[in-house]
């Protein structure tokens, strides 16, 4: 049975996922992107479930390319967006929202922004 690396880059416009052989060799890789939402100049909001969809698709592929199945996954390393900040809801273990991020390096916290009187 062979056994991969799975990696998985999850970034601020895409997700990305890279198998590495035995000898860290790149054997498939596969990316996807997702929407960007833009409610402010500066402020960028993404959907937690299109972070997700797209990682869980972009692993699929990946592991497609290769002929991998999840018994050939010997270990797993993941990179993430580490300014970016979920709020989930308790009893529906769902998101309260959309993630909020930055761009061109101004930040904004997940809500109450507004009313907090930051804006």
């Amino acid at each position: 049975m062979t056994k991969y690396v799975l990696a998985i880059d999850q970034g601020t416009t895409s997700s990305r996922a890279i198998l590495f052989d035995r000898d860290f060799r790149s054997i498939a890789t596969a990316q996807q992107e997702f929407p960007q939402h833009f409610p402010d100049s500066g402020w960028v909001e993404h959907d937690c479930g299109d972070i997700w969809n797209t990682v869980l698709e972009s692993c699929r592929k990946a592991m497609k390319q290769a002929g991998a199945v999840a018994d050939d996954i010997a270990a797993i390393g993941i990179t993430n967006q580490r300014e970016t900040t979920v709020v989930w809801d308790r009893r529906t273990s769902r998101s309260t929202g959309r993630l909020s991020g930055r761009t061109g390096g101004r930040r904004r916290s997940v809500s109450g922004c507004e009313t907090a009187g930051m804006r």
